[in-house]
């Protein structure tokens, strides 16, 4: 009996960040009073999904699981079956200069709130901006987390960073908190494919998010959305040929999706500071609702969980095939 091959494996996530934490980030007054679009937007992202039956990752921030203005929100990703995952307590991409303490104490606060409104204790984690340290990934073994997916392999972090300070009030202090946001150049150097972070204290899977292979230029969503504030062909053709470097260089893809993809100028005009928030959402909607389609086409896309499993999988399968061989030999030996 014929049996058909299953299509490569790819992941698909979304980073839930608040509209507070963008402001927060942005340097912008008010945030403090921890404004929110989830109601408004988590049921658009969620319709998508239903639609195109599929399944992901929401990284969510732990103090937006405080506030009871998002708690039926939350509860309805958890509820339509996507994995929730850890995406720090108070949303600072400065994750480096935190102590080990600190570290702990964001985690530990995220893991507990985000149980206790979605039923889901995270084993996933990406820190927000891409920020991430070794001390970061040895917690993250300790408190016995799957994976880890904060790294962003690219070039070009340190020159969307200098596009993000110019459009945002900041002081000085505040940009050298945030100096390390979107990754630094070395980044560019860093693997596509899922990898193991090696420690003492245990291993820890690494899922990047994906960027071009070769040229490791952005390929998420808001950067396809942005190509298409000039031309949607040109954005369209962008997507077709980064899936098609995919597949040449064997790279099962990490979409990245952020609330703002299925937001526009139309439902908030104070983030006009984002790329491709001078369009209407839906014509935003409908173009990463495409996104996904195409990615479908080529790749069986599962949540992270499910990605970082097969990765370890593998990974023991390897191992089992070289210890085999090992003791083949030692046996012919003696």
């Amino acid at each position: 009996m014929k049996t058909t091959r299953r299509k490569p494996l790819a992941s698909l996530s979304l980073d839930l960040d608040n509209k507070w934490s963008y402001m927060k980030t942005h340097g912008d007054p008010g945030w403090e009073s921890l404004p929110t679009y989830l109601p408004l937007v988590v049921p658009r992202f969620l319709r998508v999904a239903h639609e195109l039956n599929v399944r992901m990752t929401v990284f969510v921030v732990g103090l937006d699981a405080t506030r009871e203005e998002n708690f039926e929100s939350l509860a309805s990703i958890s509820a339509a079956g996507h994995e929730i995952g850890n995406h720090s307590f108070h949303h600072e991409p400065w994750l480096h200069l935190y102590t080990e303490e600190q570290l702990v104490s964001e985690l530990a606060k995220t893991e507990e709130y985000l149980e206790r409104v979605t039923g889901q204790c995270p084993t996933g984690f990406r820190g927000p901006g891409f920020s991430f340290c070794e001390m970061l990934l040895k917690v993250l073994v300790r408190r016995g987390y799957q994976y880890d997916a904060s790294t962003f392999p690219t070039f070009l972090g340190p020159l969307a960073r200098m596009y993000y300070f110019m459009t945002a009030r900041l002081s000085h202090e505040q940009q050298e908190d945030r100096k390390q946001l979107f990754g630094k150049f070395s980044e560019g150097f860093r693997s596509l494919r899922p990898y193991i972070w090696q420690f003492p204290e245990g291993n820890l899977i690494e899922v990047p998010v994906t960027t071009m292979p070769v040229f490791k230029v952005p390929i998420h969503a808001s950067y396809i959305l942005y190509l298409a504030t000039f031309s949607q062909l040109l954005a369209k053709a962008y997507w077709k040929f980064a899936l098609t470097m995919c597949r040449v260089s064997g790279v099962g893809p990490s979409l990245l999706l952020h609330p703002l993809d299925f937001m526009g100028c139309d439902d908030d005009r104070e983030l006009s500071f984002f790329p491709a928030m001078n369009r209407p959402a839906e014509p935003k909607i409908e173009l990463t609702r495409w996104m996904i389609q195409e990615l479908q086409k080529h790749y069986e896309v599962v949540p992270m969980k499910e990605h970082a499993a097969a990765v370890a999988a593998k990974q023991q399968s390897l191992r089992a095939a070289t210890n085999g061989q090992r003791l083949s030999a030692e046996r012919r030996r003696t």
